[in-house]
């Protein structure tokens, strides 16, 4: 399975049009090479470099694994989960100081969650616990300008 985004290579730069300092849209992704028998789809974008702790930016799960496209600013389907700013969608990246990873990971699952709306990444990680049947990853940093 594959994620990539036109708005950045991995291990680059996030354009600030993608963070608080911008539009503070989503960026588009490309996923690809979904396994045939995958039954759902789970986004999770997060910043291990968090003074706090992994801050979790992203989470939706139970995505048509048929997807193929997230469009820019969209959300991809399926159900929103919580993330750290506790709401649902999107939140870009935003660091204190210093320049910051983002991974934004996809995962196929061999089910359907059964997870309430508003579910956090720590129980979606719980639920997701033997199901994965394959893992993309896309890493993009960020430093604000300030």
């Amino acid at each position: 399975m594959k994620l990539a985004s036109p708005a950045f290579q991995n291990n680059a730069a996030i354009p600030s049009e993608y963070t608080c300092d911008g539009s503070d849209l989503s960026p588009a992704l490309l996923i690809s090479d979904v396994p045939s028998n995958a039954k759902s789809l789970v986004l999770v974008m997060d910043d291990p470099d968090a003074p706090a702790g992994t801050w979790d930016h992203w989470a939706v799960f139970n995505i048509n694994p048929s997807i193929k496209e997230i469009t820019k600013g969209a959300e991809p389907g399926g159900t929103a989960g919580r993330n750290s700013w506790g709401r649902a969608g999107y939140g870009g990246p935003c660091p204190p100081s210093g320049t910051h990873r983002y991974f934004f990971k996809m995962y196929a699952l061999d089910i359907m969650l059964g997870l309430p709306e508003n579910s956090t990444k720590k129980e979606l990680e719980k639920a997701m616990q033997g199901h994965i049947i394959a893992k993309a990853e896309l890493m993009g940093t960020y430093k604000r300008d300030r």
